[in-house]
């Protein structure tokens, strides 16, 4: 299946499938509010048969935006957006301590007939403007199978310190809240995913019980309302994540809100020296119908790295 690209310079990035299905938005423009972390996201995306399974700016969380590079906890500044949780304290709207990722331009930007590759470099920015950190980002939309219901988009971070000091990446576990290592590249679902269903190898289909989980792959289902069907979406690590400069763990929530996070800094702090870079590559998998463990190992079995 062939897929179309439209470009509106300043703002986003579309691709619309061949009978005119837009699958993927990538939003570049800054959003308003400093205080939900300005930085580009993916939403919607949504399935070949048209069903959302992204969120934007739901209720409970304004800065939870389809999905979005994050870092919670990176040296007492906050890029995920919202409160920042302080040990002994909680939450709190610390305005102060969040940071922002910039656009700078789109190195590669590549379409052909099934594939659309583009690089985006980016910097992140602490709050009172130094600029911390250079980023090189890649998403590549591909493997468009009409037959299957499904297509796969590809998204790698190469992440560089600028500054003169490490950077130290944490997570609100780290410091000091259990179970909620959240950071890294996000995904919030629409509220029809509220309840839904996350699985992954050899697991039962239980969220709680894959919090804080490792694997190569985990997948979360749910049925839809309004369209009458379910749809399916799949998160797995590229095989070199396994060299990373960190191990990532599962953070993932059924209720009461739908999300899920390839953590890369749930349990343990890990520092980033000043000067030195590290990489991750994932692949997330959109797909219509309720798959269950078999049809998602098969499928990405036959989409290789």
């Amino acid at each position: 299946m062939s897929i179309r690209v439209t470009h509106a310079h300043g703002d986003h990035i579309a691709v619309t499938a061949a009978d005119g299905t837009e699958i993927l938005r990538y939003v570049y423009r800054p959003d308003p509010d400093p205080f939900e972390s300005r930085k580009p996201y993916a939403h919607p995306l949504r399935t070949l048969a048209g069903r959302t399974v992204t969120g934007y700016r739901p209720s409970d969380h304004r800065w939870h935006k389809g999905l979005q590079m994050t870092a919670s906890h990176l040296s007492g500044q906050n890029f995920w957006g919202g409160n920042s949780y302080v040990h002994g304290q909680g939450y709190q709207r610390l305005p102060e301590r969040v940071g922002s990722m910039r656009h700078d331009g789109f190195p590669v930007f590549a379409v052909e007939d099934e594939r659309f590759s583009l690089a985006e470099e980016l910097t992140w920015v602490e709050n009172g403007g130094a600029e911390w950190a250079s980023e090189l980002r890649g998403l590549v939309v591909h493997s468009v199978d009409e037959e299957a219901g499904a297509w796969a988009l590809d998204w790698s971070v190469k992440l560089t310190n600028t500054r003169a000091d490490p950077l130290t990446f944490g997570s609100p576990t780290t410091a000091g809240r259990e179970m909620a290592g959240y950071t890294g590249l996000q995904w919030r679902g629409p509220r029809d995913y509220t309840g839904g269903t996350a699985f992954a190898p050899g697991s039962d289909a239980d969220a709680a019980k894959l919090m804080g989980s490792q694997g190569p792959w985990l997948a979360f289902t749910a049925e839809h309302d309004d369209t009458d069907g379910h749809s399916t979406i799949v998160f797995a690590h590229a095989p070199e994540n396994e060299r990373a400069v960190h191990e990532s763990h599962w953070f993932v929530r059924s209720e009461p809100i739908p999300t899920v996070a390839f953590s890369w800094a749930f349990f343990e702090e890990f520092e980033l020296p000043p000067g030195e870079s590290f990489a991750y590559r994932y692949r997330v998998v959109v797909a219509d119908g309720a798959w269950d463990r078999e049809r998602v190992a098969a499928h990405l079995d036959g989409i290789p790295w």
